[in-house]
């Protein structure tokens, strides 16, 4: 069977169908699920096929999957249902879905669905939080602290015991003492900001008012940034910013594609913005810089030079 829809797509819908499942769905989960759907056909006929998969998933007798869809919800739940309904799926039509390791996100303890941010209480008394379209796993107990950013952002206020936390990214670990961090993952490195607190890096520290890349090592420390963190109070703060490198930063709280002409795209922008509201910081792009904002649909918005 060939499907009609990306391997990408197929993991999202199964992300999404475990996630409506489950006790913490809530309305703005499901406006974000509404927004998912709405946003191109594709993920329309990804959701219909998935739904007709688990359909039959809940037909078969087998013990083992009987307890997993009738288990409590429960981070070991959600894993073991989005494996489940992955491999019903690849197997349905033929995607060669990766077996070991479908997403990363998709496989996540907790995850931010996009223009959502989460606060996660953790057992040692931390405070997770993570910002859009973020996932991370969390392995807390008498033995470990270890938190594992999958993808996405993350800020951690770290409680004070004798062990460090330990933070694992994409570029290798690092060492977190109490304190309060911020930690962002790019394709090939993760920025890190200490607030309060230090990380350490093999030995090599980080302090409190300092930021810098990771790839295993240090690489460009710097002072903080003011838009570092801002996120987890929901704003974005920019201080002569690009207007390009302003809408890639709005671009992640909103599904669809946001961006501007080449012309445009060098304009300074300074202030802070709430990211509650997309659509007004976009507004206020008309009376703050020479621009025009044309929405050829919800999800399809480009930023131009103002008429005239």
């Amino acid at each position: 069977m060939n499907p009609t829809f990306s391997r990408r797509v197929a993991e999202q819908a199964v992300h999404w169908l475990v996630e409506s499942q489950g006790d913490a769905f809530d309305q703005s989960q499901q406006r974000a699920l509404e927004c998912w759907l709405l946003a191109d056909v594709e993920h329309q006929r990804a959701w219909a096929h998935i739904q007709r998969v688990n359909q039959r998933m809940r037909s078969v007798a087998a013990p083992v999957l009987h307890a997993t869809l009738q288990a409590p919800p429960s981070p070991a739940r959600r894993r073991a249902m989005k494996a489940l309904l992955l491999a019903a799926l690849a197997s349905a039509t033929g995607l060669g879905l990766q077996q070991h390791n479908p997403l990363p996100g998709l496989m996540a303890d907790y995850r931010s669905p996009v223009g959502q941010r989460r606060r996660l209480p953790l057992a040692d008394g931390s405070v997770l939080q993570l910002n859009t379209g973020s996932a991370a796993d969390v392995q807390i107990d008498l033995q470990q602290r270890r938190v594992r950013l999958l993808e996405g952002e993350l800020a951690l206020q770290v409680a004070r015991q004798a062990r460090p936390l330990l933070l694992r990214t994409a570029e290798g670990d690092l060492r977190l003492d109490s304190g309060r961090y911020n930690v962002r993952q790019f394709q090939g490195y993760s920025q890190v900001a200490v607030f309060d607190g230090v990380a350490d890096a093999d030995g090599h520290l980080l302090v409190a008012g300092q930021q810098a890349r990771f790839s295993g090592a240090w690489h460009g420390q710097a002072p903080l940034d003011r838009n570092v963190g801002a996120w987890v109070e929901g704003m974005l703060v920019a201080s002569q910013m690009r207007l390009a490198d302003f809408l890639a930063e709005l671009g992640r709280y909103r599904h669809g594609q946001l961006g501007c002409s080449d012309r445009v795209a060098d304009l300074r922008l300074s202030g802070s913005y709430p990211l509650n509201d997309s659509e007004r910081i976009l507004d206020m792009l008309e009376v703050a810089l020479p621009v025009r904002v044309r929405r050829f649909t919800r999800y399809w918005v480009k930023v131009e030079p103002a008429l005239g």
